[in-house]
């Protein structure tokens, strides 16, 4: 494996525990929550997460996008608390999908399913790693609409700020 996909993966599995971390601060009981008519609910977005990952690796993993191929246990689970564990497993189908490419395999070129071409280390880098921070976020932000509190990703949420704040002040 080379360097440069074991940094990969290693920002990849850090991302994915953010993700996990995110789902399992849903609120229980707003699955189907979304804030307009025509969006995705928390369930149904937070699950694209997983597909972003089983998809692309099966891809990658294949050499192509062939429309109505489907990954293993890509079925999306119908409740909150089915949802993190369930991406797990499918993030880690994943990632041993694509754990046996080499550095040469990175510059290789693959028709993506929308008709573009894309070498895997962008796939890779684009449409898994910032694709999903995108839709992470779009997620955290439904989670705090529907009642939640996601936790802080990149730096503390607003409560985890109060709290350290609070915890200073207790201490002088």
């Amino acid at each position: 494996m080379s360097t440069e996909l074991q940094e990969i993966l290693k920002e990849w599995g850090r991302e994915a525990d953010a993700t996990i971390a995110v789902m399992q601060a849903l609120p229980k009981d707003q699955y189907d929550f979304r804030p307009d008519p025509d969006s995705r609910s928390i369930g149904e977005l937070a699950w694209h997460l997983a597909e972003i990952d089983g998809y692309l690796s099966l891809g990658i993993a294949q050499g192509d996008f062939q429309p109505g191929i489907k990954p293993p246990n890509i079925a999306r689970p119908r409740t909150i608390e089915a949802l993190a564990p369930a991406f797990r497993t499918i993030h880690e189908e994943a990632v041993a999908r694509i754990s046996h490419l080499e550095s040469a395999d990175l510059d290789r070129q693959l028709l993506y399913a929308d008709g573009t071409c894309w070498t895997i280390r962008d796939l890779l880098r684009r449409r898994i790693l910032l694709h999903a921070a995108h839709h992470r976020g779009q997620l955290v932000l439904l989670c705090r609409l529907a009642g939640g509190m996601p936790p802080g990703l990149h730096g503390p949420n607003r409560e985890e700020s109060l709290a350290r704040k609070a915890a200073a002040a207790a201490s002088r």
